[in-house]
């Protein structure tokens, strides 16, 4: 069954050079077990999965959500619970626009319809 979470984390990971930490991570999700480099790896899969919870709230209320909007809601949400720096705004930004890349090239779960507008490439420092 397809996992936009999973899909959208592991493609963030492989632009920011992160694959084998986000896999340890998607494999066992309790971020407090984790230090620096898988920290940020529980950052990305918490991103990603937000990202998810968060599209497919706000496709109830707007059709398409916009994806400004879920990335500024993700960024909040995870602001309750951790401080974020510049880099993980980043991080998040990617993470969120990977992750609703994989729920438009149709990595939905059955019974979704509607895929979210096309999302723009966000530029992360290193980007050539």
């Amino acid at each position: 069954m397809p996992d936009p979470v999973a899909d959208g984390a592991r493609a963030a990971a492989r632009r920011l050079d992160l694959t084998a930490d986000v896999e340890t991570a998607l494999r066992g999700r309790r971020p407090d077990q984790y230090v620096d480099p898988i920290s940020l790896a529980s950052l990305i899969v918490s991103a990603a999965a937000l990202a998810w919870t968060v599209y497919r709230d706000l496709r109830k209320k707007t059709d398409p959500p916009s994806p400004d909007v879920i990335t500024r809601t993700v960024r909040t949400e995870l602001r309750r619970s951790r401080r974020l720096t510049a880099r993980d705004d980043e991080v998040i930004t990617l993470t969120v626009h990977e992750t609703l890349t994989a729920i438009q090239g149709g990595q939905e779960s059955p019974g979704d319809a509607d895929p979210p507008e096309p999302v723009a490439e966000p530029r992360v420092e290193g980007d050539a």
